[in-house]
């Protein structure tokens, strides 16, 4: 038996999550670094071990008692799930479990929500449901099939953090159960997708899903079998060997190799400080003055390798892997330490044709375990993208490289600008006064993998309703776009000249800026998620609508509210009207 901790304890990687001096939350984590979580190796099974450590909190001011989480024991899991796709092919099922007696997980740390401003409320509940999203992603498309191995009673967010995996076997021992209490005792709902899983997962009847969610002592045994609130319920002394059993008959389904060789993922090399952001790939400017972001993501410097296997020898040096892994710290950093930066300028740098071989190279080799691993990552990266409640600008220029997958980004956007023509200034136009106009260009890969939340991808949300207009556009794949063709396909949202183009851009940023950001993120999220729901897309609009709304309501979070008076034995006193 190997474990991760053992592996990563020369590395060199970051510390445990922590706050930093300046207050900044830093995501980059190793095993050797976790308090939270233990994980081991097993041939095809991996199991990772809830074990918080009470003390080890984000921030001061609370403990992490029954196995209760914070943002903290959250970046741990993330990283972990992370690990286990690209350093362990050979892992095919991952079981999670509790090491405390008698308690899985008693979900979200209740004085943490109480305590802590609203805005990190919802950052936080918006990550965890990301990780939990990325470890159903895993299951069905990694061939690591999740096991919840429920141990001991799960309440809340921890019979949320069971439902997310894609078994769950509970111990019968007649006090063992899971529950989702949040409306009975604190005034709120599940929020990092309780209620869409129960119903739209499991698939639990709406009767008894509603009495399920107003009893806090939950239910356990085989009536939480017979509502399919869990799998199956195992007695005590046979729990051990039927949890092996289970996590084996799983791992005998999956088609991950045995013999492949994992991709370590090494320390992300990162300069960070008050007014920029730096990675080898992607770095951003902060611009404090303007409450926004300049983000430039640079292209590939080199061709793709020869091989599939070339590219895992290359590891995080790979340029997909590379641009992907920095984009997503990149975003957790903002989203998380500078939430008063609400408009994010997306800007491309490279060779276009380059992208785009790397992006055949990816699509020629998505049957390899390594090849998968990257596309689906960089799918992950970019929901993540789309579910951020900031303003996204793309802005094209002469020099840009939104060709392909870097294309999605100014899919992604809330609004687009491409200059018609070049800069007459030479120096604008990278040095080069014969410079190429702008232009975009569509591949293959913007018809296929990089699907939303929706389902769809961003070009099929984006022609939602118009079937013609999405043939058009990709009857012009490949083919390089400048800003009138662009626009006249409806790839674009904006084409001004050079005479114009400061001045657009400008408008557009402090325009941005003027307007209620509550507004903005509501209206953001209802306009990148056009058609069908999914559970996905329900989870994140509940989650910036009503859960936004209750969390912020005085019966949850006021003086009086059921957050602020748990624990107290005072009971909450209820606004009772209904609105």
């Amino acid at each position: 038996m190997t474990t991760l901790a053992a592996k990563h304890d020369a590395s060199g990687d970051a510390g445990p999550a922590q706050a930093n001096a300046s207050g900044r939350v830093e995501f980059r984590v190793s095993p050797a670094g976790y308090k939270h979580w233990r994980i081991s190796v097993e041939g095809p099974v991996a199991t990772l071990v809830m074990d918080v450590d009470e003390h080890g909190g984000l921030v001061p001011g609370y403990e992490l008692k029954l196995n209760s989480y914070d943002l903290g024991v959250d970046i741990e899991l993330y990283d972990a799930v992370q690990r286990l796709r690209f350093e362990h092919p050979e892992v095919r099922t991952v079981v999670i479990t509790s090491g405390k007696p008698k308690i899985f997980c008693a979900g979200a740390n209740i004085r943490m929500l109480a305590s802590s401003a609203h805005g990190w409320k919802v950052n936080f509940c918006k990550f965890t449901n990301e990780t939990r999203n990325g470890i159903e992603d895993a299951t069905a498309n990694s061939g690591q099939t999740y096991l919840a191995a429920v141990n001991g009673t799960a309440s809340g967010g921890g019979y949320e953090l069971a439902l997310a995996c894609e078994h769950i076997m509970l111990v019968d021992d007649r006090s063992s159960a899971v529950s989702l209490p949040e409306l009975p005792l604190l005034g709120v709902l599940p929020g990092t997708g309780g209620l869409t899983r129960v119903s739209d997962k499991r698939h639990v009847r709406r009767d008894l899903a509603d009495y399920f969610s107003t009893r806090p002592e939950g239910i356990g045994g085989k009536k939480a079998v017979l509502w399919r609130l869990v799998d199956e319920a195992v007695p005590r002394p046979r729990w051990d060997e039927t949890v092996a059993e289970r996590a084996a008959e799983l791992a005998g389904r999956s088609s991950r190799p045995q013999d492949a060789a994992g991709v370590a993922l090494t320390p992300l090399d990162k300069s960070r400080d008050d007014e920029a952001i730096s990675y080898s790939c992607v770095s951003a400017r902060l611009n404090r003055d303007t409450g926004s972001v300049d983000i430039l993501v640079r292209g590939p410097a080199d061709a793709p390798p020869a091989s599939i296997a070339d590219a895992a020898g290359q590891g995080t040096g790979f340029w997909p892997l590379a641009v992907t892994r920095e984009l997503d710290d990149l975003i957790l950093d903002l989203r998380t330490n500078e939430n008063e930066l609400g408009t994010w300028v997306l800007r491309t740098e490279g060779e276009a044709a380059r992208v785009l071989a790397y992006d055949d190279f990816l699509l020629a080799n998505a049957g390899d375990w390594f090849g998968n691993e990257v596309l689906h990552y960089l799918k992950r990266v970019l929901r993540r993208l789309d579910v951020t409640s900031r303003s996204l600008l793309a802005v094209i220029e002469p020099g840009s490289c939104f060709a392909g997958s870097l294309f999605e980004l100014a899919l992604a956007a809330d609004r687009s600008f491409q200059l018609a023509g070049v800069f007459e200034d030479a120096d604008r136009n990278t040095g080069d006064a014969d410079a190429d106009p702008a232009a975009v260009t569509l591949g293959e890969i913007n018809f296929g993998p990089l699907t939303m939340s929706n389902g769809l991808t961003r070009l099929q949300t984006r022609f939602w309703g118009d079937d013609a207009g999405l043939a058009a556009a990709g009857k012009r794949r490949g083919t390089a776009l400048e800003a009138e063709d662009a626009a006249d396909l409806g790839l674009i949202t904006f084409a001004p000249d050079d005479i114009d183009w400061d001045e657009e851009i400008r408008i557009a940023i402090e325009e941005r800026a003027s307007f209620s950001p509550d507004a903005l993120t509501g209206l953001e999220a209802n306009y990148r998620f056009a058609g069908p729901e999914t559970m996905e897309t329900k989870i994140f609009g509940r989650l910036t609508a009503w859960q936004n709304w209750i969390f912020n309501r005085p019966n949850a979070s006021g003086p009086d509210g059921a957050l602020r008076r748990f624990g107290t034995g005072q009971r909450a006193q209820f606004d009772r009207k209904r609105v």
